[in-house]
């Protein structure tokens, strides 16, 4: 699941060595999973007869402990192996400090687009060109700006998802998310 196989802990590691609560937060807070909490006690009470090694053991696990209703669209173990992934890649971390770096490489009026596959990386996009959008950040008490903050960005309309045509092209591309602002003159 790592990117760049020289850093980071390997996925099957997190999974040997986290306890209960431990991987419950991680697919809480990254896979935003709401069985977080059955599917990481099956997985520490399935380590007592061997180490979880394979997608296919830890998809076989997150079966057994989450009720998967017919028609539904995704495997039921997507948000842990999403959550697994942003973990040992950081990639939210990346994302930000992507955010960050293209503010000092966007000339005026330059225009920066993202692409994000799902809410957690669609929330940072969207809080960061609300940030730069803004101008004074003084508190409301100072009655005059004294910060000299002025706005980075504009925000170019709404955010846009794939139309039903491309969706049946390309069923990967039903999450996606595009987002665009363009650098205000300084």
């Amino acid at each position: 699941m790592r990117f760049d196989t020289s850093r980071g802990v390997p996925a099957a590691d997190l999974l040997a060595t986290m306890d209960a609560r431990e991987l419950a937060e991680l697919f809480r807070r990254y896979g935003e999973e709401p069985f977080a909490g059955r599917i990481a006690r099956v997985i520490v009470e399935a380590r007592a007869a061997g180490p979880v090694e394979t997608a296919e053991q830890l998809a076989a696990l997150v079966v057994r402990a989450v009720p998967t209703p017919r028609g539904r669209r995704t495997h039921p173990a997507t948000r842990v192996f999403q959550a697994l992934r942003i973990a040992v890649n950081d990639e939210l971390g990346a994302l930000e400090a992507g955010l960050a770096a293209s503010l000092l490489l966007l000339r005026p009026a330059g225009r920066l687009v993202v692409l994000s596959y799902h809410s957690l990386e669609d929330r940072i996009v969207k809080r960061f060109i609300a940030t730069e959008q803004k101008g004074c950040v003084c508190p409301p008490e100072v009655p005059v700006c004294i910060c000299g903050r002025k706005p980075n960005l504009r925000a170019l309309g709404k955010s846009r998802t794939p139309s039903a045509d491309e969706i049946r092209a390309n069923p990967r591309s039903r999450s996606a998310r595009l987002r665009g602002a363009e650098r205000v003159a300084a």
